[in-house]
């Protein structure tokens, strides 16, 4: 069994470790420290599973798991976060993944997590069943930010976050005249005119 971790913490990957040996004694385990490294270590290797932080450096765990699933379409991705579940889980299921935790979770979680993807299936903690249930009911309501795709997405955390087009141009290796399209895109979709704005709404929502 070979597990890849990506986070760029070395305390949170040390105790990632720890905790899949575990439940998992024989595992092969690997660490990377960004979605660039994680996203070769794929294309290099045969991974059973992997598991992700959601923010990192450069690229997020969620612009990697795009590629990821075009590159090998049936591994397993959990995605770790610090994040309310409520506020990324339904983005990263959509996008591919396996299942979203929350790094204050049990131990014993990671661990039933990772059995459950090896079984091909998804691994969704009871809340987050629930919010899927109440997406079917009715769309009013829905925060801003979820009309927004995941490219769109992405951009809209880095402006909130203090970062230049120019500075996110680099980043996601896109032109500044692509990435001004999607801010514009942005604005609209949030009934936004500034940065300062975005920033605000992204920390009422606990998105930074």
């Amino acid at each position: 069994m070979r597990i890849l971790i990506a986070d760029d913490h070395s305390v949170v990957r040390k105790g990632l470790r720890q905790i899949l040996l575990e439940g998992f004694p024989n595992a092969h385990i690997e660490e990377v420290p960004d979605a660039e490294e994680m996203v070769r270590r794929i294309m290099q290797g045969d991974f059973n599973v992997v598991i992700s932080d959601l923010s990192m450096p450069g690229r997020s765990g969620l612009e990697a798991l795009q590629q990821i699933k075009q590159i090998s379409p049936n591994l397993p991705v959990l995605i770790l976060s610090i994040h309310p579940e409520e506020q990324y889980a339904l983005r990263v299921l959509k996008a591919g993944a396996s299942g979203y935790l929350s790094k204050d979770m049990a131990p014993d979680e990671l661990v039933n997590a990772v059995q459950r993807v090896m079984l091909g299936k998804k691994y969704i903690t009871a809340s987050i069943a629930e919010k899927l249930a109440s997406v079917f009911d009715q769309d009013s309501g829905r925060p801003a930010h979820e009309n927004l795709s995941d490219r769109e997405f992405s951009v809209f955390k880095m402006l909130a976050s203090g970062k230049s087009v120019s500075e996110i141009a680099e980043t996601l290796f896109l032109s500044v005249t692509t990435v001004s399209t999607y801010r514009a895109r942005i604005m609209a979709k949030m009934g936004m005119k500034s940065n300062a704005e975005l920033t605000l709404y992204c920390i009422e929502h606990k998105l930074i």
